[in-house]
């Protein structure tokens, strides 16, 4: 497996390929297929096109980063990119198990499945968030713009400001379940707080390592790459079936697509709390972001 270590960006330039990969043109075919089949049939289909769909984004975006900078995801190791599958569906039942208390959100049409059919729809339909939002990050990651975060000030964290952030994440976490209704956006921001400072101690790769360098290129780069991704899971989501809505006390309002325009903000902590777990869970895992 090629590490990032071993990629020079002179490299990265010099060898930059004439022709996008062919898998490249397999998402742009599932993606054109599925796209308008899920919007236009009538009654169930999100359940089987979910999967494709997503799984054609993914493969566009990762050829598209191949095409940009010679190297990604797929290319680097196909092992460690279908492991991402894996880690993903356990990830996000994660915050089903925390929706379940504070029922942030719903399915419409999955009261027609069986819970052991849901429940594997479901774990496969959430298998595509790790990758995609991986994939999408190191797209953003070779936006020319992304550099001017190369080097900025210093920041202090000392021993004492990482136990801090751990406290700070364990608290978000213990009023969110005792007072969901006021405390839900926690579920974006305490498990961030709590997985940083954990990957720091166990030396795996943490954005509050890069913070303290001045370095913010990867946590812009998440911040942009999730919010690529949310654009699509809302405006596919829309007219799809069954579909996810929100129930967002006191911010439900300006909506875009099923999503109230606040809660876009969320993705920027989830996509954080992504890459900790990611490298908690796959600290050799060579992200390009």
């Amino acid at each position: 497996m090629i590490t990032l270590a071993q990629i020079q960006p002179e490299q990265l330039d010099r060898d930059r390929p004439a022709r996008l990969k062919w898998y490249h043109w397999v998402g742009l075919a599932l993606v054109a297929t599925c796209w308008p089949l899920n919007w236009m049939l009538t009654g169930l289909r999100t359940h089987v096109l979910f999967f494709p769909l997503w799984l054609g984004y993914i493969l566009v975006v990762d050829g598209l980063v191949y095409r940009r900078r010679g190297t990604s995801l797929v290319t680097r190791s196909p092992r460690e990119f279908a492991l991402l599958f894996a880690l993903s569906a356990p990830m996000w039942w994660l915050f089903e198990l925390i929706n379940w208390r504070t029922q942030n959100w719903e399915y419409l049409g999955s009261r027609l499945y069986t819970d052991a059919a849901h429940f594997l729809l479901a774990t496969l339909s959430f298998s595509t968030v790790i990758p995609a939002v991986l994939v999408t990050t190191e797209l953003a990651r070779t936006f020319r713009w992304i550099e001017r975060f190369a080097s900025r000030s210093p920041v202090a964290i000392t021993p004492q400001v990482s136990r801090n952030v751990f406290i700070v994440g364990a608290a978000m976490l213990t009023l969110l379940l005792a007072f969901p209704r006021y405390c839900y956006p926690f579920v974006w921001t305490s498990l961030v707080c709590l997985i940083e400072p954990i990957n720091r101690w166990l030396g795996r790769h943490a954005l509050l390592n890069d913070i303290q360098r001045g370095d913010w290129r990867t946590v812009v780069s998440l911040a942009t790459g999730v919010l690529i991704c949310g654009f699509f899971w809302e405006m596919w989501n829309y007219f799809s079936y069954p579909k996810w809505i929100y129930h967002v006390p006191f911010f439900g309002f300006w909506r875009v697509f099923e999503m109230p325009l606040l809660g876009y903000l969320g993705y920027i902590p989830f996509a954080w709390e992504l890459h900790g777990i990611v490298r908690f869970a796959r600290p050799r895992l060579a992200l390009n972001i």
